[in-house]
């Protein structure tokens, strides 16, 4: 019995032993993570002490005698950093993550996969079946919320609600611009202490410039080169920030801590009145940055971004709005106004502005590298013009840069630092951009809260109503400076709306358009010698948006060029609202017509943040997939007869690499009425499955797992039976003799045009708009990377 009881003990102590260890080893990546985000997330929202106490004493207020005004303006910082980015951000809106994926795309995605509110096109059952499709709280049908219902009942809320996002995404786009000038100009600012007004005045913007010029030329090389530097400057930063605040608070005001009362907001709104109001456009500027920490989720943890900003981020913060706070409440007749290295001792103010410039740019280059982000998701989601893609890190997913946009954002942020030339114009500019993305941001997360939460929409309004007035308060008094400065974030979300949305709605027209004049199957199964159509040696991709039936550019490849390629497969490229596709569930594979035909369909799914292949590599596994379907296609159909002299397209197989863990066969049949059933994978190298996906009109699907071994069945069937391996393997040997003979990619040279009686407005935007567009952006060549001499052009007129 006490043998017994010692290896009981034993047992425990190890086992316990293990559990603390495995804790251990978890807090210390969180907190490594966390000390990484500092440079990622952090470096926008920790250099805004340097211009919020002088954009909002710009002009509005003036700095008295008797410190109200100063007092009511830290009271206002220091409630809208708890509020928004602790309170709203880091409790709330974090939990509303895509998958681990953050961002104005990642709720709305989240949102069309509980609601049906998507207008993406070439939806599919089978998407549905991804692992990361997955619906965290499945609705209950006697339960359909009534916010979901309305939703999906009104097409024209689908509509408002994609201008809603694509709103918010163009205000990112607006803050990328924005936010560098505002950063480096506020940082370079500082040589006012060390200059005469005259060198001054024609010191800082050159300088400014250059700065600027260097940020943006170096985007081609990545972050990934010089990544390694700013966590470091940003933790100097902010230690730097909060050492001078605790200074400032012990020299010259010890009990300013008195101003974090709410009273102080009372007070200083009943004094200043609508100057105070108007003012507040530049203290909202205390929390530009705080969209970061959502946006860039998806590169760190939920913990570590809560962990930096809770105990390192936002104390530092709050320390350095007081520090300066009871600097100025003893200095009311400065003579630099309110600048933020006034209240920097003079024998530390070198060192501080040479980490304020290196915090600065990097607080930029976080901002302009997400604003590549999000363009790359809204043209996979088909919402912005082709633009090249260039990823500058091969083991860092998600780093990318686009040259289009770096050099026109480099141009604009240049001219706007020229043009504006201080950091009340650029600070109202801003403001406005960071507060319309923050509403958005609000509204789609109250949706959240009821879709996909299943939460009471009292909880979601009560959600909206809260944090929706704060930051219409803030948005109104941004607006009310529309003529200094903040029209220029309006000016540019809605030219960019107008692009974006003319862009989606002419794809959409384009998709009806081949929907409606797809060609039958029975067409291509007709062609052949008898009509002089001749099968030349290759493979011949013929590159469509549609998921079934043939493709008209096809008939018409067809009509001009009789002949096409003995192996053809139609390929569609098409997104998913997920944020990433496994590798394994990448390609569904199927066949078009009986297998003598030697057609197929594959259709490549990719999520919004998903990298796609280069055509080398795309061709090579497209062959490699068709092989695997060949090989392990039991050539059965569900009656128990021979498929291979079907007319139909009938099945259509995911294959990939799964791990199997309750058995070598696995077979599921679900009904297809559920919103959506979700299948786990996990990759490994030993296991291909074949996920069968069966018509819709038969409201089943079959799931099945196959191994490598021959001998594994085939639901219930053998896998290959004698009289099956040599069609097979004849099969086989005809797909690579083609992939030997060389491969043609087929691609639609299409060209709208609005049909006769359409308003002037669709006339506009497709007949003068998206052609343009179409003409001056990177072809659909460029975009899928087909090179020139494997391409073969079939020019489309679109009448929609």
């Amino acid at each position: 019995m006490d043998l017994d009881c010692r290896k009981f003990w034993t047992c425990s102590n190890k086992k316990q032993q293990h559990q603390q260890k495995k804790k251990k080893e978890s807090w210390k990546t969180t907190l490594l993570l966390a000390y990484q985000s500092l440079g990622v997330v952090y470096g926008d929202l920790g250099i805004s002490p340097l211009y919020v106490y002088q954009s909002t004493f710009a002009e509005d207020i003036h700095h008295s005698e008797t410190n109200e005004e100063i007092f009511g303006v830290l009271s206002f910082v220091f409630w809208t950093l708890t509020l928004v980015p602790l309170f709203k951000y880091v409790f709330i809106v974090l939990r509303a993550d895509d998958n681990g994926e953050g961002g104005t795309f990642a709720l709305y995605s989240s949102i069309c996969r509980h609601a049906k509110v998507s207008i993406l096109p070439n939806h599919q059952v089978a998407d549905e079946a991804l692992s990361t499709y997955k619906l965290e709280h499945p609705p209950e049908k006697k339960n359909t919320s009534r916010v979901k219902k309305l939703l999906e009942n009104h097409k024209f809320l689908h509509t408002a609600l994609l201008i809603l996002v694509l709103l918010g995404t163009c205000m990112v786009i607006g803050d990328g611009l924005l936010t560098p000038a505002i950063s480096v100009f506020s940082a370079v600012s500082g040589l006012e202490l060390s200059m005469s007004k005259n060198q001054h005045q024609y010191a800082v913007i050159p300088i400014t410039c250059f700065i600027l010029v260097c940020l943006f030329a170096l985007q081609h090389y990545g972050t990934h080169k010089v990544g390694f530097f700013f966590a470091p400057v940003v933790l100097a930063w902010l230690l730097c920030i909060s050492a001078l605040g605790l200074y400032n608070i012990i020299q010259w005001n010890p009990r300013v801590y008195e101003a974090l009362s709410p009273y102080y907001m009372f007070k200083f709104l009943k004094k200043t009145r609508k100057g105070g109001w108007m003012s507040l456009g530049g203290i909202l500027l205390c929390i530009t940055g705080s969209e970061a920490m959502f946006a860039d989720l998806g590169h760190f943890s939920y913990t570590a971004i809560q962990v930096a900003f809770t105990f390192l981020v936002y104390p530092s913060l709050i320390l350095a709005y007081m520090g300066q706070a009871a600097y100025l409440s003893k200095h009311h007749h400065s003579t630099h106004k309110i600048s933020y290295y006034a209240s920097v001792p003079e024998s530390l103010r070198w060192p501080v502005l040479v980490i304020a410039i290196l915090a600065s740019v990097v607080g930029s280059q976080a901002i302009i590298s997400g604003t590549f982000s999000i363009i790359n998701q809204s043209q996979s989601l088909g919402c912005f013009p082709r633009v090249k893609v260039i990823h500058t890190s091969d083991k860092i997913h998600g780093q990318i840069y686009i040259p289009e946009i770096n050099w026109i954002l480099m141009i604009l942020c240049i001219a706007v630092t020229i043009g504006f030339r201080d950091v009340k114009h650029l600070g109202n500019a801003s403001g406005l951009a960071v507060m319309a993305v923050m509403l958005v941001t609000t509204c789609l997360t109250s949706l959240v809260i009821v879709l996909c939460w299943n939460k009471p929409p009292i909880l979601a309004l009560a959600f909206l109503l809260f944090f929706g007035s704060v930051e219409l308060l803030y948005f109104s008094a941004s607006v009310i400076k529309f003529r200094e400065g903040a029209w220029l974030p309006i000016l540019l979300a809605l030219f960019l709306v107008t692009i974006m949305f003319v862009w989606h709605y002419a794809t959409i027209k384009k998709y009806e358009y081949d929907l409606h004049n797809k060609v039958s199957l029975e067409w291509l199964l007709a062609l052949g010698p008898s009509l002089g159509i001749a099968r030349v040696p290759g493979i011949g991709v013929v590159f469509t948006n549609l998921t079934s039936g043939i493709p008209a550019n096809f008939s018409r490849f067809v009509t001009n060029l009789p002949a096409f390629h003995r192996v053809l497969v139609f390929v569609c490229v098409k997104s998913v609202p997920v944020p990433y596709v496994p590798p394994a569930e990448r390609y569904l594979v199927g066949r078009v017509g009986p297998m003598a035909h030697r057609s197929y369909r594959c259709i490549v799914r990719y999520g919004y943040r998903d990298v796609h292949q280069d055509v080398d590599s795309f061709e090579t596994q497209l062959v490699e997939k068709l092989a695997d379907f060949i090989r392990y296609d039991c050539g059965v159909d569900d009656g128990g007869k021979q498929s291979s002299g079907s007319a139909s397209e009938c099945r259509l197989a995911v294959i990939g690499m799964v791990s199997l863990s309750n058995g070598l066969n696995c077979e599921i049949e679900e009904n297809l009425q559920p919103a959506s059933v979700s299948v786990e994978f996990t990759t490994v190298e030993s296991v291909t499955d074949l996920i069968e996906m069966e018509p819709v009109q038969n409201k089943q699907r079959r799931v099945r797992y196959f191994l490598d071994d021959e001998s594994e069945e085939c639901d219930g069937q053998s896998s290959s039976s004698k009289k099956e391996v040599p069609l097979q393997e004849e099969e086989l040997r005809e797909l690579y003799a083609a992939q030997q003979a060389g491969t043609a990619f087929i691609l639609g040279h299409s060209h709208v045009k609005a049909k006769q009686g359409s308003s002037f407005l669709k006339r506009l935007a497709l007949n003068y708009g998206y052609n343009f567009l179409s003409r001056n952006c990177r072809g659909t060549d460029v975009a899928l990377k087909v090179p020139p001499v494997s391409l073969l052009e079939v020019g489309m007129v679109y009448v929609v």
